[in-house]
């Protein structure tokens, strides 16, 4: 006879299990607590005060005698970075190479938070290897121009989605017992003059678009430190911003962990020590000089600083030991693995962009070609390094054409031609000089043989020297008289694809006019090559969506619309408030060349139904939403479904339209499936200036499930009383 427990007796059960966890953490954090408190009562001043600057470019001092370990950093947007010299040059090492992951923003077009935590998992894993005790990632500032420099390495516009990857990033790194550094915090939005502009930035935008991944990443992915970034916010240096380190940070989300600053980020003793930076780190020596070094050591002894002030620092340091370095079961960590290249091939193939294919050339019939012409040096180029910033020493690079080659080359005759020179090298200054015009004779030899082949596939787009921190980009034309090379070769083969390579939108809107045929990709990793070419090839249904608007003009975009970009006397005013990305252009009636969330597919998804479990919530609730997904084509797929609220005669001004869930599934052909999106309807809330609290307006709200923010497919109409 089956024994049936009644619910009380399981659900008494878990509420017993549950105590116990908690009680156990409970037990183990005061252990922590007493540990951290007995090794501060024995630390000189000298020594606290070696604990919080940096001793090494990527590294801070420990205290041997106590058997305080130093911390050992590293860059960490790419991969796990090569050790290097003093002065920045390579250490020449032969056990420091590395798997080469997808950027940033390649990452978040795959609107996948499962695979953001194998991201970060993985990462964890070769920074342990490494010996390795915080990585300086993820980095996840909102794309406020499609002109920065760092957009690669970000995330998106959206703040929603990017606390989504965000968390889930933070969450896997952690969980190798290595801490996330979550960055740049904060309205780190530009790379001229970064270290001296001053961001002028209402308190409701700072609050629904700049912070929310912030916040998300402490307070749900406990991230245990954080970065502040080079720029000023309303008159104070983010390193030495009382309001963003002490009242919002340390007060408001109860961070307990590290404030690290930016290399070279540091300003001040005294403000900086007062108002909330744990840890000043740079990469010239003499580090005894550094701001944290011997002038806070006098700053100390002269009473500016209190010794409060310096043990809370120490404190804080020794917490984030005893979560890494120091605690009790320390993976080993793994590099190189086999399933470390499964994760870099799932994100490249769930983030590439089918942007356009009217002719339906894609998938290959690969039985039906008998040659290919392959042409652009983006096809050989490779991604690990470049530019300024953080690069990999990959182990390995699968390129565009050895990935073409890999798939098809047994059957397919692949020729190759170059078609331009992606060389480029920036001369200083913080605004890219203009590439070099099309090379004629190259041009010509492309389209030469892109006449005698069945096929065309052109790679074009920007590279790692290109979009490279330190610079933000002029305009958003393509480099290289890259369009010269796409008349050319288009006019030579009509049967042309064009493959568009970058980690920021660009002006290829003569492409979109011009081409039937068009993929976006990105840097993508060790694997690049592999997953491009089975998306090509069908293989891989392609499934990536914009994680950015892509404007049809520079101007349309909302910071250059309002002249509030790159500001003047270094002052720059977020004049668009909370109008940022698809929430200007929706919102504003303006057409961009592709949307928010965009993203085609080798087959097509139905939507109905939308429903959802309440017609009437109240502030503590949650919305369920419901709606029917069939693909009603002939290849499986994956489908992102997009849900975004509407509030009209609201009491303020909002967007037309903002994400608040987001799920993708897995949908078989002619298969039909139900997709449940769980939407807190105090996610509803705008921010209050004059109280300083969340509001959720009473009234009707609208549910909008489409495909991207304008290819809305069903809506449903809610009330929150």
């Amino acid at each position: 006879m089956k024994l049936k427990f009644p619910h009380y007796f399981l659900c008494g059960a878990f509420i017993f299990t549950a105590f116990n966890s908690g009680h156990a953490q409970t037990k183990s954090s005061q252990q922590t607590e007493t540990k951290i408190a007995s090794i501060i009562k024995k630390l000189t001043l000298e020594e606290k005060i070696a604990l919080l600057h940096a001793d090494g470019i990527f590294s801070t001092a420990g205290v041997p005698r106590l058997g305080i370990p130093g911390l050992m950093t590293d860059d960490g947007p790419l991969g796990v970075r090569e050790d290097v010299l003093p002065g920045w040059g390579s250490a020449n090492l032969t056990t420091d190479s590395a798997t080469f992951f997808p950027n940033g923003s390649a990452l978040a077009a795959t609107w996948n938070p499962a695979l953001a935590y194998r991201f970060g998992h993985d990462m964890g894993e070769e920074a342990n290897a490494r010996k390795k005790s915080i990585m300086l990632a993820p980095a996840f500032n909102i794309a406020r121009t499609p002109l920065c420099g760092r957009t690669y390495e970000y995330y998106s516009e959206d703040p929603f989605l990017n606390a989504r990857l965000a968390v889930q990033s933070v969450k896997g790194i952690q969980s190798q017992h290595v801490a996330a550094c979550v960055k740049h915090y904060a309205v780190n939005n530009q790379e001229i003059e970064r270290g001296r502009v001053n961001v002028s930035v209402d308190e409701r935008a700072l609050r629904e678009i700049y912070l929310p991944a912030f916040k998300a990443s402490i307070t749900e992915g406990n991230a245990w430190t954080i970065m502040s970034a080079y720029n000023k916010l309303r008159g104070a240096y983010c390193s030495e911003n009382d309001y963003l380190l002490n009242k919002v940070l340390k007060g408001e989300w109860k961070f307990k962990g590290i404030v690290i600053s930016d290399w070279g980020g540091t300003h001040s003793t005294v403000n900086a020590a007062n108002n909330g930076l744990d840890v000043e780190m740079g990469s010239r020596p003499p580090y005894s000089s550094y701001y944290f070094a011997n002038p806070l050591l006098d700053s100390v002894k002269g009473g500016k600083v209190s010794m409060k002030v310096i043990d809370e620092k120490v404190k804080r340091i020794l917490w984030v030991m005893y979560q890494t370095t120091l605690s009790s079961n320390q993976p080993a960590g793994k590099i190189n693995t086999t399933e470390h290249s499964k994760t870099v091939y799932d994100i490249a193939s769930e983030s590439i962009v089918l942007l356009k294919n009217d002719k339906h050339l894609l998938p290959l019939n690969t039985s039906a070609i008998k040659s290919i012409a392959v042409i652009g040096d983006n096809a050989t180029h490779t991604f690990h390094l470049g530019g300024f910033g953080a690069g990999v020493k990959a182990r390995y690079e699968v390129t565009a054409l050895a990935g073409l080659q890999n798939r098809l080359g047994k059957t397919v005759d692949i020729k190759f031609s170059q078609g331009y020179s992606g060389l480029y090298r920036q001369r200083g200054g913080s605004v890219n000089p203009a590439t070099k015009p099309a090379d004629s004779a190259m041009v010509a030899k492309a389209a030469a043989l892109a006449k005698t082949t069945d096929m065309a596939i052109l790679f074009i787009g920007g590279n790692r020297d290109y979009e490279s921190e330190g610079s933000d980009r002029k305009d958003l034309s393509l480099p290289f008289g890259e369009q010269t090379l796409v008349d050319a070769v288009t006019t030579a083969n009509p049967n042309t694809i064009v493959v568009v390579v970058g980690g920021a939108p660009y002006d290829i809107s003569q492409i979109k006019k011009n081409n039937h045929t068009i993929v976006w990709s990105w840097y993508n990793g060790s694997e690049n090559g592999n997953a491009l070419a089975d998306v090509l090839t069908g293989k891989v249904n392609p499934s990536g969506k914009l994680p950015f608007t892509f404007p049809a003009d520079l101007k349309d975009s909302p910071a250059h619309a309002l002249n509030a970009y790159p500001g003047e006397k270094l002052e720059v005013d977020y004049k668009e408030g909370i109008l940022v990305g698809y929430r200007w252009f929706d919102t504003k009636k303006i057409e961009p060349l592709y949307c928010f969330g965009y993203g085609l597919s080798y087959t097509d998804y139905k939507y109905a139904g939308l429903h959802t479990n309440k017609t009437s919530y109240k502030p503590a609730d949650y919305i369920v939403a419901t709606v029917k997904v069939k693909n009603t084509g002939k290849y499986a797929g994956k489908e992102t479904v997009q849900l975004y609220i509407s509030k009209a005669n609201s009491a303020v001004e909002r967007a037309e339209k903002e994400l608040k869930a987001f799920k993708k599934v897995t949908v078989a052909a002619g298969e039909t499936v139900d997709v449940s999106l769980n939407i807190p309807v105090k996610d509803l809330a705008y921010y209050d200036v004059k109280t300083s609290k969340w509001i959720v307006e009473p009234g009707k709200y609208k549910l909008l499930a489409g495909t991207s923010s304008r290819d809305i497919k069903q809506t449903s109409v809610i009330t929150v009383n």
